[in-house]
């Protein structure tokens, strides 16, 4: 357990009664980061849910009806969702990952919005289907494919446009292990590099709602699993557990209400992987109460602070946050950092009373206590839970 950390830039299980609940709750008390209800504040810091968005189970090789009705999204149309299914169909039929429907539904959300677009330059496409005319150089479709991608006809059909991508896609080295933006980079070589990130959140969503939840499978030892993503393997959502160990603490609970995320078991030294790919905000010493920055050592209940520490921005605007490491972090800030990165190891510096990690999760691009959320729901509706949550 910890106290917050410094101030950021703007914005059941179930118990068996009588002894053995004692001893777990006695055995919690050692283990988590204690500190009472100030505790968590840093020492430096003084919807409306759509059809398309609830929350569902995960079914393994779903097909994906591209004919039958629709999920309800705000941000986009029947028709639009009818080629996303288009576009997921064409990987089933591949055989690929579901990480690859989920950054090629995120490369033609940036590229077209997800609509067929012809273009105002190139006349044979105005007289073929289309869904809105386009004035980008001679690029066409979902994927504003140019000339080299295949014919005028072809780069209009939905279906081959997808087929394409796929194609380019598999090329990449280690594809289902780099950041989305990176693959989607090295097929599509935008003038804008950086903007598929920001579509992964809700592409992934579309997944879910059109392939029976398959952006929270992963793939281990050659097997399509869901719900399984740790250890550094990669859920198609692109999030992974942190590290393996199981919930020893949890979030805001009532004897604790200001602990702003979950602690996990971990031995001094065990690997703490990026929990998703993003931007390293924060790699630093957090100041204990007395403002001393010793992280060095062990740390004690009552010391304050968060020990080593690192603080990730993802693409969504969410945050993470990966307290008490046993040494200074692997990473520095402004880094870039891949889904399952080693960012460090696990320790007990700051204020803590021994080995594990204490998580957190931030929306809004918010790392004070305001913007924590119950990183236990948000992993899990990402395929990546935390082992001990049920």
């Amino acid at each position: 357990m910890s106290t917050a950390p410094d101030a950021a830039p703007p914005r059941r299980r179930r118990l068996r009664l009588g002894v053995l609940a004692t001893a777990l709750t006695a055995v919690l008390a050692l283990l988590c980061c204690v500190g009472g209800a100030g505790a968590f504040f840093l020492t430096e810091l003084g919807n409306e849910e759509r059809d398309g968005q609830a929350n569902g189970g995960c079914k393994v090789g779903r097909a994906v009806d591209i004919t039958g009705q629709m999920p309800r999204f705000a941000e986009y149309g029947e028709g639009q969702l009818r080629n996303a299914a288009v576009i997921i169909k064409v990987g089933q039929d591949l055989k690929l990952p579901a990480r690859g429907w989920v950054i090629a539904l995120a490369t033609a959300m940036q590229e077209s919005a997800l609509r067929n677009l012809a273009n105002s330059t190139v006349p044979a496409s105005l007289g073929l289907p289309h869904e809105g005319v386009g004035s980008d150089h001679d690029s066409l479709g979902l994927f504003q494919q140019r000339p080299g991608w295949g014919s005028v006809e072809q780069r209009m059909t939905p279906s081959y446009a997808a087929g394409k991508f796929y194609d380019k896609m598999i090329q990449v080295p280690n594809w289902e292990q780099q950041p989305l933006t990176v693959v989607a980079q090295r097929v599509q070589v935008s003038a804008f590099p950086d903007a598929y990130a920001k579509h992964e959140e809700l592409a992934g969503k579309i997944v879910d709602a059109l392939a029976g939840g398959a952006a929270r499978t992963v793939r281990i030892a050659g097997r399509t699993v869901c719900d399984a993503a740790r250890n550094a393997h990669i859920a198609a959502s692109g999030w992974t557990a942190p590290l393996p160990g199981g919930i020893v603490s949890r979030f805001r609970t009532a004897e604790r209400p200001s602990h702003n995320g979950v602690d996990l078991a971990a031995d001094k030294r065990t690997p703490i992987h990026a929990a998703a790919s993003g931007r390293v905000l924060v790699a630093r010493c957090d100041p204990d109460h007395s403002g001393r920055r010793d992280c060095d050592r062990d740390g004690w209940p009552g010391k304050g602070g968060c020990g080593w520490f690192v603080d990730i921005l993802h693409a969504g605007g969410y945050i993470t946050r990966y307290c008490h490491m046993i040494e200074r972090p692997h990473v520095v800030p402004g880094q870039m950092v891949a889904a399952g990165q080693v960012i460090g190891l696990s320790g007990t510096s700051g204020n803590s009373s021994g080995p594990h990690l204490h998580f957190e999760v931030h929306v809004d691009s918010d790392r004070s206590s305001n913007g924590a959320i119950n990183p236990v729901q948000f992993m899990r509706e990402r395929g990546a839970p935390l082992s001990g949550a049920e």
